[in-house]
C-alpha cells in the first residue's frame, strides 16, 4: 500500500480472529500487531508495565484499561511510519478513546459469528464427536463470555460509527465536490461487520481500493 493504513479487528471468543487477521494482513501488506504478543513481550522484558501486567495474567484476571493503554500506545507510537492491523486492542471504550488520541483509524472490522458456529468449534470437523474441552469452552461458559464481549464491544463500535459520521459531515462542509476514497488517512472510519465469511471480508476490503 502506498499510503499508511491503520485498521483494527474485533470478534468474540472462538471467532478465529487471529487467523483471519493474519490472512488479511498478509494479503494487504499490513503489519500484524497482536496485543497478546505485546503483553508477553512486556512481561519477558520485565518492563514496569510488564511487571504489573504479569500480576493480572498469573491470576487469570483482565488487564485494566489504563495498563493495557500504557503498554500498547508507546509501541504504536513507534510505528507511525507503518501500515498495520491491530488484533486485541482496543477491546473497551476507554481503550478506544485512548487509541484515538494518538492515531486515526481507517477501518474497523467486526466479526459477527453465530453462537451455533462458536459452539460447533468444540466438535471434530470430520466425525462431529465432542473434543476434549476446557470448562471455558462449554456452552454455558461460552454464552457468558459472548454476552460479556457484546456488552463491552458495542460501545466501541458505536464510538467508531459516531467518528465516521462526524468526519463525513466535516468533509461535506469543506467541499461538496471532494470525495474521500479508501484508504485516505483521517477519512471517515468504516465499520465493516460481517458474518463468518472471511473471503467476503477480503473482497469488501479489496473492492474499495
Amino acid at each position: 500500500m502506498a499510503k499508511l493504513f491503520r485498521t483494527a479487528i474485533m470478534g468474540p471468543p472462538g471467532s478465529g480472529k487471529g487467523t483471519i487477521s493474519k490472512r488479511i494482513a498478509q494479503n494487504f501488506g499490513l503489519q500484524y500487531l497482536s496485543s497478546g504478543h505485546f503483553l508477553r513481550e512486556g512481561i519477558a522484558a520485565n518492563t514496569d508495565a510488564g511487571v504489573l501486567v504479569k500480576g493480572y495474567v498469573e491470576r487469570s484476571m483482565l488487564v485494566p484499561d489504563h495498563l493495557m493503554s500504557r503498554l500498547m500506545l508507546p509501541r504504536l507510537e513507534q510505528l507511525t511510519g507503518h501500515s498495520w492491523l491491530l488484533d486485541g486492542f482496543p477491546r473497551t471504550i476507554a481503550q478506544a478513546k485512548a487509541l484515538n488520541d494518538i492515531c486515526q483509524m481507517d477501518l474497523v472490522i467486526s466479526l459477527n459469528i453465530p453462537f451455533e458456529t462458536l459452539r460447533e468449534r468444540g466438535r471434530d470437523d470430520v466425525t462431529g464427536e465432542p473434543l476434549i474441552q476446557h470448562a471455558d469452552d462449554r456452552p454455558e461458559a461460552l454464552q457468558a463470555r459472548l454476552r460479556h464481549y457484546k456488552d463491552v464491544a458495542k460501545p466501541v463500535m458505536n464510538l467508531y460509527k459516531c467518528l465516521r459520521q462526524e468526519k463525513r459531515i466535516t468533509q461535506q462542509r469543506r467541499s461538496s465536490k471532494q470525495t474521500a476514497w479508501f484508504p485516505v488517512p483521517r477519512h471517515p472510519v468504516p465499520v465493516l461487520g460481517y458474518r463468518h465469511r472471511p473471503h467476503l471480508a477480503l473482497h469488501q476490503l479489496s473492492s474499495q481500493h
